[in-house]
């Protein structure tokens, strides 16, 4: 097994038992402890872990949230496929919302700039990467900065929002359960994704296997505010399919 993929089964298996030890991975993977606490070590870099004695607990579980660039450099690959997946649903023209987030910014990078479109969003990031596009114009959404998420939250993103009408909502999230809907760790940022679903005639949730299972703080959704979901071939098809069930069309790519 590689590094790559043990570690990732390491941070699912924390995530399911609310938190690791250093013997027990030693022993069930057949490695080192020394191995395990690299494996730790680099988990923790990537702001998904946080080290204690002994072991280490999902950051979830802390009530932290990692920057932007630490979450920017996680699970790289299966978020390009799912921006690829969810450029099929961008329209040719019209109005689309992007949220703020990781992956939702990698479908802003390659939206084409001959799409006519006019796009909504609270993200500073995602407004850099479209404000050159000539056949794009692009709607900042204004408020507080949240540093976290480089993204504008508060009243002034709220007043907005609420006037505003969009054909598609591509929306991300830090966790999403049949049991507890759509959910984020900062309340600010939950309101401001509740109105832009609010605005959107249809909604796009884009979210890598990681996010599928986990709850936060506040809900800002329901399982039934969704249309899409878009998310990769990591997710459990047991999860997928009761997700399914609920009435959104699963994509995993």
């Amino acid at each position: 097994m590689y590094a790559e993929e043990r570690q990732r089964a390491i941070l699912k298996q924390a995530r399911q038992d609310g938190r690791v030890d250093v013997a027990s991975l030693a022993a069930g993977f057949e490695i080192t402890s020394e191995t395990v606490r690299r494996d730790l070590t680099a988990l923790e870099r990537n702001g998904m872990l946080r080290r204690v004695h002994g072991g280490a607990i999902p950051v979830e579980r802390l009530g932290f949230e990692p920057g932007l660039a630490a979450r920017d450099t996680v699970m790289t690959g299966e978020k390009e496929r799912i921006a690829a997946a969810a450029l099929e649903q961008v329209p040719d023209e019209g109005a689309i919302l992007l949220d703020a987030g990781t992956t939702v910014g990698r479908l802003a990078s390659i939206i084409p700039a001959d799409r006519e479109l006019t796009v909504v969003t609270p993200s500073l990031p995602n407004a850099f990467t479209l404000a050159n596009r000539p056949n794009i114009t692009v709607m900042l959404v204004g408020g507080r900065v949240r540093g976290r998420a480089m993204a504008a939250v508060d009243s002034w993103a709220l007043s907005a929002l609420k006037d505003t009408f969009v054909d598609v909502a591509f929306i991300a999230t830090n966790g999403i359960s049949v049991e507890r809907g759509l959910t984020t760790p900062d309340t600010a940022e939950a309101m401001v994704k509740r109105a832009a679903i609010s605005s959107a005639r249809r909604t796009v949730l884009l979210a890598d296997h990681t996010k599928i299972g986990n709850d936060h703080f506040a809900r800002f959704g329901e399982l039934g505010d969704v249309d899409t979901l878009i998310t990769d071939t990591g997710v459990d098809p047991q999860v997928a399919d009761e997700i399914a069930q609920t009435g959104i069309k699963v994509i995993a790519v």
